[in-house]
């Protein structure tokens, strides 16, 4: 009986996707849920299983082509299974059609920074591995150019960055803040924090719980506009920028306002191993109602983060600099950091935008409040 292989169900937001390189090719012996090819998306890579065990006997669209869901890209036979005559016949097993590079994890400045930078149900299968063809430098080695097309999580980026700068009235407002206070609780906690726990006590948790408290005061940075109307949301719903192999992937902290330091730590640092390994599912990336970048783990001293639209603000971190700074009339050298908002200024009034930067900043000076009980 032949079986045909149809794309996944995919979500009201994701219209098709790109076929990546097949992993098998038309003769050899599958498994069911064997993968047969990954379907990238502008959200996530997806596997195309075999739905039963058999032989491929037909391949309905090449590497490259842009399918919708539920079409058929390929058939199965799940007749008599042919492996043990081809074996016999001293046939070999094909090679895979690529190979597969992965990227080192991002280096932060220190233990627990992850680079901080969306909206869908996940369709089965939507946590996989990322396959990615080992780069091909032969064109560039003698100074020749050379083109590729650009991903799909690529383009999608890139649209969403200009619809951000055509549709929203951004401004951003800026203010420093003093590390000292937070580097001095963490080497205090840090160690009996990661035996309690299991995670690493890092700046990211400071940030969120700050970002949270702040909210309080200034729900506006909190909601969104949609039409005429103002959304406002009853839960903070950070975005969390994570580099990946792919780029920079936005998976989602829901709820929060709830989450202590451990919890927000340990879903960081899962967030940035699934994001390395391309396993963020599509319900990962969805909704945000905030989010949160950190150019500082590149050395960026500061920057203007763009809003990820429907949100109506983001909040840029930057590198950790000792700089000469006045307390109390003396000069000394403090550990600073470069804080950004960014902002909807169409929904978020100026006022309201600089004293939510100047309560993260005040929660951030004085942490021992966002550390409660360890």
């Amino acid at each position: 009986m032949k079986l045909e292989v149809r794309v996944p169900q995919l979500s009201d937001s994701i219209a098709s996707g790109t076929l990546l390189p097949w992993r098998k090719q038309v003769g050899d012996n599958v498994a069911r849920d064997d993968t047969l090819v990954d379907l990238e998306t502008d959200k996530v890579i997806l596997e195309i299983p075999a739905p039963a065990s058999g032989t491929l006997v037909e391949l309905r669209q090449p590497e490259g082509a842009v399918v919708k869901a539920d079409e058929v890209v390929a058939v199965i036979d799940t007749g008599e299974v042919i492996g043990s005559t081809q074996a016999a016949k001293g046939s070999t097993v094909r090679p895979e059609p690529f190979v597969i590079a992965q990227d080192r994890p991002a280096e932060g400045q220190n233990s627990g920074q992850s680079q901080a930078v969306a909206s869908m149900a996940p369709s089965p299968r939507a946590s996989v591995p990322l396959p990615v063809a080992a780069a091909d430098t032969s064109a560039v080695s003698s100074g020749e150019s050379r083109r590729e097309p650009m991903s799909r999580l690529r383009l999608r980026v890139a649209e969403r960055l200009v619809a951000a700068q055509h549709t929203a009235a951004m401004l951003t407002t800026f203010n420093e803040v003093n590390m000292q206070p937070v580097n001095e609780l963490r080497q205090r906690y840090k160690a009996e924090f990661e035996v309690r726990h299991g995670v690493k006590l890092g700046y990211m948790s400071f940030f969120v719980r700050a970002v949270c408290q702040a909210m309080q005061q200034f729900p506006v940075i909190n909601a969104a506009i949609d039409g005429s109307d103002v959304v406002w949301h009853g839960d903070v719903d950070i975005g969390v920028a994570i580099s990946s192999p792919r780029g920079l992937v936005v998976p989602i902290m829901r709820r929060a306002q709830t989450l202590g330091s451990a919890e927000i730590e340990a879903a960081i640092a899962d967030f940035a191993v699934r994001a390395r390994e391309s396993r963020l599912t599509l319900e990962d990336l969805s909704g945000g109602s905030f989010s949160i970048t950190n150019g500082g783990v590149f050395g960026s001293l500061l920057s203007t983060p763009i809003l990820n639209p429907p949100q109506s603000a983001i909040l840029g971190m930057h590198t950790i600099q000792e700089r000469p700074v006045a307390e109390n009339g003396q000069v000394v050298v403090r550990p600073m950091m470069y804080l950004a908002l960014t902002y909807d200024h169409r929904l978020i009034d100026g006022r309201d935008a600089v004293q939510f930067l100047v309560a993260v900043k005040a929660a951030l000076e004085a942490p021992d409040a966002l550390l409660p009980g360890l």
